[in-house]
């Protein structure tokens, strides 16, 4: 057995990867959904995946992990404490960009790791990346415990990620699982279903 095979048999033993009809955060539908809170809704599990992201980013020399809040801040600090190296989150202001609270700060030309739960379109991650060079740090490199990004490179960068997954996805007009009826599910996108997103 393959390690991806390892972490996909552990997502799918938790429930962290579900089938169905799903509407994304980005309006777009899937027939299937990763929600990660499940396999870290156990500490030991977000121990070794944590463990297991910080060995592919040993050798980048990161200075600091960040990592978007809610759904990336319990893998990202498991990343920082493999790697030994401190860690931060954003959050989001009244403008609904990202800033740094709570004294949290990053220095110029620290080499910074972005760390999340899933990368799927890449929006949040784009988001980080310009959060980080805000500061005049660098932004070295990207992992997530699930990639299912289209060619699993985000802005020229490559994706660290425990499991890829190519997930096909559908514009609302396009959709099979609408044109077959089947129950559109909210798990957690932003938008609402009954306005039918594009």
């Amino acid at each position: 057995m393959t390690d991806e095979q390892r972490w996909l048999d552990l997502l799918q033993a938790t429930g962290a990867v579900q089938s169905g009809h799903f509407l994304l955060s980005s309006g777009r539908h899937s027939g299937r959904y990763v929600q990660c809170a499940k396999v870290l809704e156990d500490p030991a599990n977000a121990q070794i995946l944590g463990a297991a992201l910080a060995a592919q980013l040993s050798e980048e020399g990161v200075d600091r992990i960040a990592s978007p809040p809610l759904g990336g801040i319990l893998i990202g600090y498991e990343v920082a404490r493999g790697l030994g190296c401190p860690f931060l989150f954003p959050e989001r202001g009244p403008d609904g960009r990202f800033q740094l609270r709570r004294g949290f700060t990053l220095h110029a030309e620290e080499r910074i790791g972005i760390v999340e739960d899933v990368v799927t379109t890449g929006r949040t991650t784009r988001e980080m990346i310009d959060v980080v060079r805000g500061f005049g740090a660098e932004p070295v490199c990207l992992a997530a415990i699930v990639d299912r990004s289209e060619g699993h490179i985000v802005e020229q960068m490559r994706v660290h990620a425990l499991v890829h997954l190519d997930i096909p996805t559908y514009a609302y007009s396009e959709c099979p699982m609408c044109a077959s009826g089947t129950p559109l599910y909210q798990p957690g996108s932003r938008k609402d279903p009954s306005k039918g997103a594009a």
